[in-house]
């Protein structure tokens, strides 16, 4: 194929998947402490494998919660109630490891005498967006994404009663001078019970799940359907795999297509940049393409430990932009975004129970009103540039 064709590939993973109900758990933890103490520092992880759950924090709180009661809730919410699904959230060993926040690092956070926020870690977010599709994402992970969250659905509904919590989908997409053009590849690979056959599993998941999923124009008579290839996924979940916090940085953002800083969000406070600045960049990135200045937009921010104020920022875009557009972007766009961890905080109402929310089927690109950073609220002044 030349470079004008290619064919490109995301992966997504549903809640039940090992690493994510980690993510879930350390999410849930975040919420349940910053409902109730908005200006908590939380550092959560998770760690779970066959019968046991390892929950390790630095939190800075007066609140105290019962992790406990969270952990077995998130894993019951999942599904996880019986071993012949891969983990049973009732009998399950729970070890708690949680220590105070770092001296260190909450003096830089929480500047003395000062409402000021300083970064919670030194790093390089990335944010993007483009306009292939109202939700302003690349088309491989959105499409992953709406796979998983299927196969969730139809389980929890009993509409697929034979489907098990764990899974993954994988989308490729033939492009075309830098368009969709139809869908190459759909992988699916779903935990499922023992009983059900090979060929009523292949079945419902095309016909209810990858057909009801897919957009009719993207799907063509050369696109080949993969369903479960290893032939058999009846040990999933924890039993199958350990799962830690962390482990999906690039499910959780843009499946591969975009820069990635490194730092995972889950867990997290948004005095953490890591998260934060990347919904802050995200934000400005959708702004951006939403105003009609870009087709694609890409933003870099990076922050020093302890300092409020980004050490750097950056546009970046495939389009044909003259130099004289793009040094307008650099120079007034501050002006319109606060990017410090109080400007973001703030501008996106991040001190809210919203999290266990973010940790599944991607922190981006979906429509749900506590996602503040999907807003195109900017759009009209950025375009008055």
């Amino acid at each position: 194929m030349s470079m004008n064709e290619f064919i490109f590939s995301s992966e997504s993973v549903t809640e039940g998947h090992p690493d994510k109900v980690a993510d879930q758990i350390s999410d849930s933890v975040l919420d349940e402490i910053i409902k109730d103490d908005p200006n908590a520092r939380v550092a959560c992880e998770t760690l779970i494998t066959r019968n046991r759950v390892i929950l390790s924090a630095e939190i800075k709180s007066n609140v105290k919660i019962n992790y406990e009661e969270v952990v077995k809730n998130t894993l019951l919410d999942i599904g996880y109630d019986d071993e012949s699904k891969g983990f049973n959230a009732n009998n399950c060993i729970i070890d708690l490891y949680i220590e105070e926040q770092s001296a260190d690092i909450s003096m830089g956070v929480d500047q003395k005498d000062s409402d000021i926020i300083g970064a919670g870690d030194q790093g390089l977010m990335f944010g993007y967006a483009t306009n292939e599709n109202e939700e302003c994402m690349p088309y491989p992970i959105l499409l992953a994404h709406k796979l998983t969250k299927a196969l969730a659905e139809k389980r929890k509904k009993n509409l697929i009663p034979f489907l098990r919590p764990d899974g993954k989908s994988q989308v490729s997409i033939k492009y075309k001078n830098n368009k969709a053009e139809y869908v190459h590849t759909v992988l699916i690979s779903s935990q499922h019970s023992d009983e059900v056959s090979d060929k009523d599993l292949k079945e419902s998941i095309v016909e209810e799940i990858i057909k009801k999923e897919i957009p009719n124009h993207l799907i063509s008579e050369k696109t080949k359907f993969i369903i479960n290839p290893t032939g058999r996924f009846v040990i999933g979940g924890p039993q199958g795999d350990t799962g830690l916090t962390g482990r999906k940085i690039i499910v959780d953002t843009y499946g591969g297509w975009a820069k990635h800083g490194g730092g995972a969000f889950s867990g997290k406070d948004p005095t953490k940049v890591d998260r934060s600045a990347c919904y802050m960049a995200r934000y400005m990135a959708k702004n951006i393409v939403a105003s009609g200045l870009l087709n694609n937009c890409e933003i870099q921010l990076a922050y020093a430990i302890g300092k409020p104020e980004p050490v750097s920022f950056n546009i970046n875009t495939t389009d044909s932009i003259s130099e004289d557009k793009i040094e307008n972007l650099l120079n007034n766009i501050l002006n319109i975004f606060n990017c410090t961890p109080k400007g973001i905080i703030d501008s996106l109402n991040l001190l809210r129970p919203i999290y266990r929310e973010t940790a599944s089927y991607g922190h981006f690109g979906r429509i749900d009103k506590d996602f503040e950073w999907e807003k195109v609220n900017m759009s009209k002044k950025i375009a008055d540039l």
